[in-house]
């Protein structure tokens, strides 16, 4: 695409409101302050054509930097996102964007150049042990992208890939889900998936940090909070514990109440810290989860 025209989609795409962008990638408006959205990277405050991201110290303005922001891609491939979401925004290209599947499914090549910076950061910045991460990384699970960017695929039960969770392993710290993943169908997961406790997280560095913590556990990741993950009741079954263990603040505790509303034979297990990797980093020790205990 040529300059020009790069130019004459942005000036038509950029004035989308924010609350119909947020929408469209399924963020949730708080029920007790209007300005305030719940997204898979943390709460935003959106105040007109602006937003802030207050768990990462981000902002921006306008359709296309939300969209930049959330879905952790280039500025090329947010502006045809936005076109093809909003078609009566402007014209939406004849040409698919570069490796994008059919499905809509964009998952990032990997470079294994770029798999050491993966692997230092997720060791040394995120304090994952070796062993937890060196099985996912064999199996193609964790790999890098050409960026140096973390990717944690989301994968059904039989193994297809139908997603990834998305890290930036650079200064600035940020994540993202890749465009069409199917989080509803698809996750990530470390683990025994035969063990009789399985473990909810919200992402899969917490995924991993839960499994470092609680090596018996099967440890899995929703990629955000939610109480609709469909593909649960798959992992149901006789005489498996199943924890709720997402971030102990209000979205979290919120999104776990409704949860376990649903499933009523879940339990709460709560970090002691804000969330795995931090209860990890913290060296707090974590004693393997029973039926009656509701904290780690």
């Amino acid at each position: 695409m040529k300059g020009t025209d790069l130019k004459s989609m942005a000036d038509r795409v950029r004035a989308i409101p924010l609350e119909a962008v947020l929408r469209a990638l399924a963020a949730r408006p708080d029920r007790h302050d209007p300005a305030k959205w719940h997204t898979d990277r943390g709460p935003l405050s959106v105040t007109g054509a602006k937003f802030m991201n207050w768990r990462y110290g981000v902002g921006g303005g306008g359709a296309i930097d939300l969209a930049l922001h959330l879905l952790g891609c280039d500025f090329r491939t947010a502006l045809r996102w936005l076109a093809r979401r909003f078609p009566d925004a402007g014209h939406v290209p004849d040409a698919p964007v570069p490796g994008e599947a059919r499905t809509g499914l964009r998952l990032p090549p990997a470079d294994e150049a770029q798999l050491d910076r993966v692997r230092r950061y997720l060791h040394l910045q995120r304090g994952l042990p070796l062993d937890v991460l060196q099985p996912p990384i064999d199996a193609g699970t964790i790999y890098a992208d050409a960026r140096g960017n973390a990717v944690f695929l989301l994968r059904t039960e039989e193994g297809e890939p139908l997603g990834a969770e998305l890290r930036g392993t650079g200064t600035a710290r940020w994540r993202g889900i890749a465009p069409g993943s199917r989080k509803d169908r698809a996750f990530f997961s470390v683990g025994d998936p035969d063990a009789s406790t399985l473990i909810l997280c919200e992402s899969a560095i917490d995924a991993l940090s839960c499994l470092a913590l609680c090596p018996e556990a099967f440890c899995v990741s929703t990629s955000g909070v939610t109480n609709r993950p469909r593909w649960l009741t798959r992992l149901m079954r006789p005489g498996r514990l199943i924890y709720c263990g997402f971030d102990a603040d209000e979205p979290g505790e919120r999104m776990a109440t409704a949860l376990i509303a649903r499933f009523p034979s879940m339990l709460r297990l709560r970090p002691q810290a804000h969330d795995w990797n931090d209860q990890l980093r913290l060296r707090i020790p974590a004693p393997s989860p029973h039926p009656s205990s509701t904290l780690f």
